[in-house]
């Protein structure tokens, strides 16, 4: 079955023939002109790059989606699960330049007309909508966000039956991210299978897929397994698309995962 992350010129965009208000999609690495590593497509302000490369970038995808980076916000995240609302008093937070405000957020929602944007490498960023009550939301989950559940605290604050929200899964690492027995041991303490995610390869050493396991969490929340799609793009398995932490060793840039509505 062909994947509803279709490529574009500078993204990956998510489609759904019922989408009609909601944007959703994540910036690839190709055809840029940032150095970091080399002609690339970088979003990030906090890593070594110019600032003026990911302004131009900014633009780029601005003109692309038809959002303004005035009414974009974007959070300082540190791979935990603090999730927050964001209201259009917040459009444009650290998007000319990184600020204090949104510090320690790796989960934000919105009922308002703006687009919530993230970086990535590797982790998995899941889009939340519901077009009924217009709603969007957005989540950064890699290892330590995927075993604090941080798709969990953003459901809390959900106040519509949860049959009426639709979760994207977007590009992320593949089950060739390992882990180690601490870790594993963490994960085994969730309220979800984790022989289902995780693939013991050898000593310490076993295979985890986030996507999978992230999906889990939610149907076991309650948001049904058909309103939940997986896309099959894996961010360490293509670097010709795709910025990987992992792979790259920390060398690299990283993608804007962003879902918006009118």
């Amino acid at each position: 079955m062909e994947d509803k992350f279709v490529k574009k010129p500078h993204i990956l965009q998510y489609t759904d023939p019922e989408l009609s208000h909601v944007t959703i999609g994540m910036t690839t690495r190709e055809d840029g002109v940032s150095p970091y590593p080399s002609n690339a497509f970088n979003m990030a302000r906090y890593i070594d790059d110019h600032p003026d490369h990911i302004s131009q970038h900014q633009q780029t995808l601005a003109e692309m989606i038809d959002f303004p980076t005035s009414d974009w916000v974007f959070p300082i995240q540190t791979h935990e699960n603090k999730v927050v609302e964001v209201t259009s008093k917040d459009k444009g937070t650290n998007i000319d330049a990184l600020t204090d405000m949104l510090h320690g957020v790796d989960g934000m929602y919105s009922y308002d007309n703006l687009l919530l944007t993230m970086c990535y490498a590797d982790c998995v960023p899941i889009y939340f909508y519901s077009e009924p009550h217009h709603f969007i939301g957005l989540a950064h989950a890699g290892w330590r966000g995927t075993y604090s559940q941080i798709v969990l605290e953003l459901i809390k604050a959900i106040d519509f039956d949860l049959s009426e929200l639709q979760v994207v899964i977007g590009p992320s690492t593949s089950m060739s991210y390992e882990i180690n027995d601490d870790i594993k041991s963490k994960f085994e303490t969730l309220p979800i299978d984790s022989t289902q995610y995780i693939e013991t390869r050898g000593d310490d050493r076993h295979g985890i897929d986030l996507k999978l396991a992230n999906a889990l969490l939610l149907e076991h929340a309650g948001v049904p397994p058909e309103n939940i799609y997986r896309t099959t793009y894996a961010t360490s398995e293509d670097l010709e698309l795709f910025f990987s932490y992992r792979v790259e060793k920390g060398q690299t840039g990283r993608m804007l995962a962003f879902i918006g509505q009118h």
